[in-house]
């Protein structure tokens, strides 16, 4: 029987690989456009949602898959305001590129479905779930690399990725410096300036390239900057300050609002997963011992 989870609640899960998170969640929130910087995967368990994604607009009902790419824009809203239930796994594009390329893709591959009705995936989903997050289920990178395909099989499909807009040479120069160095506040101004546009231009094409204002792109790029701090074991102050936040709390009520987890529920997985037994550690221990 799947485990119900209160309402508003978002956990996230330690998942024994350094680059898969687990996040369960149930809520009736509407989230605001946002991005992430990996891979995500999930199924709705319960409920449905309506969100825009890079894709086109989506619904997504009780057993389907539901898929993120990384930086795509979205957002999500419960159906007639009725709380849902998902589960989503958050992967390291290093991962899905190296998975991608056995799988005769480009690593460059992303994902073409931002809702799939695909029974065998989701079931796949389930099982990777399960595995990941309950450490009594066999090897993680075993069961990863099995369950992996039969997921990403559907999800890649035969049609390229819906790509956007290509950047000019002086929008790309604009995004490449929020893109190098997030936590450095810059003003509309200056990256106007240096895209030699108006600030009134330069915001019109900013958004149509990227579909987000600059202050709103550079706000995800603190965010995943964050993130990946507390991953390697920065604490929520020092990831703050280091991501360019005025203080610990200016982190976590943006991260949660876009998120639905705080930094701090994130910090705590990470501990756990560092208490658990880890697959690549065995793995190390094995090969010193042999």
């Amino acid at each position: 029987m799947t485990q119900q989870v209160a309402p508003n609640r978002f956990k996230a899960g330690a998942s024994g690989l350094s680059s898969v998170t687990a996040v369960e969640a149930s809520s009736d929130r509407s989230f605001r456009r946002h991005t992430h910087d990996q891979f995500g995967i999930g199924v709705v368990m319960r409920g449905a949602q309506d969100s825009a994604s890079g894709r086109g607009q989506v619904r997504a009902t009780p057993g389907n898959l539901i898929t993120v790419n990384p930086n795509e824009v979205h957002d999500g809203r419960p159906v007639a305001g009725e709380s849902r239930t998902w589960r989503m796994l958050y992967l390291d594009p290093a991962l899905i590129a190296q998975t991608a390329k056995a799988m005769g893709h480009s690593p460059q591959a992303e994902f073409i479905y931002p809702v799939l009705n695909h029974p065998s995936a989701v079931g796949a989903f389930h099982r990777l779930y399960a595995a990941l997050t309950t450490s009594a289920l066999g090897p993680r990178h075993e069961i990863l690399d099995q369950e992996l395909f039969q997921i990403l099989t559907p999800l890649f499909g035969k049609s390229p990725a819906i790509q956007l807009p290509l950047l000019s040479k002086e929008l790309a120069r604009a995004k490449e410096r929020i893109d190098a160095h997030p936590e450095v506040p810059v003003t509309l101004a200056e990256l106007a300036a240096e895209a030699g546009l108006s600030p009134f231009h330069f915001l019109r094409a900013f958004k149509a390239a990227t579909q987000l204002p600059p202050h709103a792109y550079r706000l995800q790029r603190q965010l995943q900057m964050a993130r990946r701090l507390i991953m390697s074991g920065h604490s929520v102050l020092s990831a703050a300050y280091l991501a360019g936040f005025a203080d610990q709390s200016h982190l976590t009520r943006h991260f949660a609002a876009t998120y639905g987890l705080t930094p701090g529920s994130l910090s705590r997985s990470r501990r756990l997963q560092l208490r658990r037994p880890d697959e690549e550690m065995m793995a190390i221990s094995q090969t010193q011992r042999g």
